[in-house]
């Protein structure tokens, strides 16, 4: 989490793979400095309490007895996305794990380290020993911490954090804040008495505490180059929802973190065949701040969706975008040189091609400022419907509205379908709309906040088949759970005792029915049912296989014909 996706996490795993491996390998080929200067779904226990008044169509037979009938058959969710979500945080914690080992409060510690169990073992087999329960204690101390952040947050926690408008603009700060200590402006240390208390216990303490505190030592002496990385990383991990996804995500990066003090204490080779500390740690120091800085616009992007700026459109993101990873190729050309950073005497062959990998994914973007589809961004990007020009319409103009279809539909003022897709926004209303033309509906709980739901409407919603299916056979219902400028009336208001909190605003009104019928409160969530709210097919989360995602459609409009 450092970094994302499919979902946020694996779309920049590549980036921060290219940077390990830029920075790395340009180590061998330069001279050395040798100076020591670096869906997912959360299940609720469902609430027999059903929301008042729920559906009140105007001229139609909709009835609150239809839907109170329909909620009383939850769905259970689907344990495949919850893994698939969970492995995607491992994963992108075992990046962050090793960027944060070749950091350069960390990477120079291991010869160190490793000589100091040897002294202390007396012989390689106990040294042995102690490097595993060393690499041991540092697993247990991280994912100890994640564990922490599950416990003061819940799951309901976790999933309101990603929605939260407040809660997005914090964690821009926050990484604009890791950004800039990693181009060296300051470094961020924990109180030097605390970490004085635990190294004096390290020394002091004999047997297997004696190894925990080391452990522990090296977890604060080193937090001024790991804390950016862990902090993006659990900030990523916090905004999937997933009740056990910081906890995997700490695992991932303590694993990583504590496999090369390990290894080396194993394999003496190891230790010898590792690339010398020198100034290329800070090269690779600098480029993590350019990705953190790159990341942190995802997070503001998210509270200018949910607050309805409408500033940090599409095109802003993207020329800053630009604009970052154009800077970050000249820096590993040394074009651009930051306080810390030794002198580059010449442009080593990895350097260069990792350089040009920068710059092309940079020039790669600029089709996006008039409306290319940018699909590897999709999800991290503001949605195609913020885009002020589309040159090609991206093939979705001149749609043109469905028979019947209302020319303003209720709380359009706040929000916008995707483009070329006409949606309803609330739910009464669209099942009144699918009762008059006879036709199932897609009920699509999103979110602004959501990665994986602009993910699903950039890379999937686009395909030929899929969008034909959407538009011509279904009626669409988009039910923001973050919506929080449209109010609801009185009638609708009641204590949700799952999302413990008022259903005062849309938003909190459609989470409330999400979780209470279907027992789940991430999105995207997708239901293809009748208009008396009869579920047609089992619901599903998010299915970015287009064809799969076709066929799943179908057997929902085949469902609705045969009834």
């Amino acid at each position: 989490m450092i970094f994302m996706n499919y979902k946020a996490s694996l779309k920049m795993l590549a980036l921060a793979l290219f940077i390990f491996f830029s920075t790395t390998v340009a180590a061998f080929a330069q001279e050395p400095d040798t100076t020591f200067d670096d869906l997912e779904f959360t299940e609720i226990v469902p609430d027999t309490t059903t929301p008042d008044s729920l559906v009140q169509a105007k001229d139609t037979t909709v009835t609150d007895t239809v839907v109170k009938a329909a909620i009383t058959a939850p769905v259970k969710s689907d344990q495949a996305e919850k893994e698939k979500t969970l492995w995607e945080t491992f994963i992108a914690g075992l990046v962050g794990g090793f960027l944060a080992f070749i950091m350069p409060c960390i990477f120079p510690m291991v010869p160190l380290t490793i000589s100091y169990f040897t002294k202390r073992a007396g012989s390689r087999k106990k040294g042995i020993t102690q490097a595993l329960i060393y690499g041991l204690s540092i697993i247990v101390i991280y994912v100890a911490f994640g564990l922490l952040i599950t416990v003061i947050f819940g799951s309901a926690g976790l999933n309101a954090l990603s929605s939260s408008a407040w809660f997005n603009l914090f964690f821009f700060l926050l990484l604009v804040v890791f950004a800039i200590s990693f181009f060296g402006a300051f470094e961020i240390t924990l109180p030097s008495s605390f970490v004085n208390k635990i190294d004096a216990k390290a020394d002091n303490s004999k047997g297997l505490g004696g190894i925990f505190f080391m452990a522990a030592s090296l977890a604060l002496v080193s937090f001024s180059c790991t804390g950016p990385i862990i902090g993006t990383l659990l900030v990523q991990a916090s905004s999937k929802g997933e009740l056990l996804a910081p906890a995997v995500g700490m695992f991932g990066f303590a694993l990583a973190l504590s496999l090369p003090f390990t290894l080396s204490a194993i394999f003496p080779g190891f230790l010898s065949s590792m690339p010398k500390s020198g100034g290329w740690l800070n090269s690779v120091k600098v480029c993590l701040g350019f990705i953190e800085l790159a990341l942190a616009l995802k997070f503001l992007s998210a509270a200018d969706l949910v607050w309805h700026w409408q500033w940090f459109d599409r095109e802003v993101f993207l020329s800053l975008w630009i604009i970052i990873f154009v800077l970050m190729g000249l820096y590993i050309l040394g074009k651009i040189k930051f306080s810390h950073d030794s002198d580059v005497p010449y442009v080593s062959v990895p350097r260069l091609f990792f350089a040009i990998t920068s710059l092309s994914f940079a020039i790669y973007l600029v089709p996006g400022l008039w409306g290319a589809p940018v699909n590897i961004l999709s999800g991290i990007a503001p949605p195609m419907n913020t885009q002020d020009f589309i040159l090609s319409g991206n093939g979705s103009s001149a749609n043109a509205a469905p028979t019947g279809f209302p020319a303003k539909v209720k709380y359009s003022e706040y929000l916008e379908p995707p483009v070329g897709f006409h949606a309803f926004f609330e739910l009464e209303e669209g099942l009144a709309y699918a009762k008059e033309v006879n036709k199932p509906v897609l009920i699509d709980f999103t979110g602004h906040a959501c990665v994986n739901c602009r993910g699903m409407e950039d890379k999937v919603w686009i395909d030929k088949e899929v969008g034909r299916l959407i538009k011509e056979e279904y009626v669409l219902i988009q039910l923001y759970v973050d919506e929080r400028n449209a109010k609801m009336p009185k009638s609708k208001i009641h204590y949700s005792k799952i999302l413990r909190h008022q259903t005062d605003d849309l938003g909190w009104w459609n989470g409330d029915f999400q979780a209470t019928k279907y027992n789940i409160n991430s999105q995207p969530f997708y239901v293809l049912a009748n208009s008396d709210l009869v579920t047609l097919v089992k619901p599903q989360g998010a299915e970015f296989d287009a064809a799969k995602y076709a066929a799943y459609l179908q057997s929902g409009l085949d469902a609705f014909k045969k009834q």
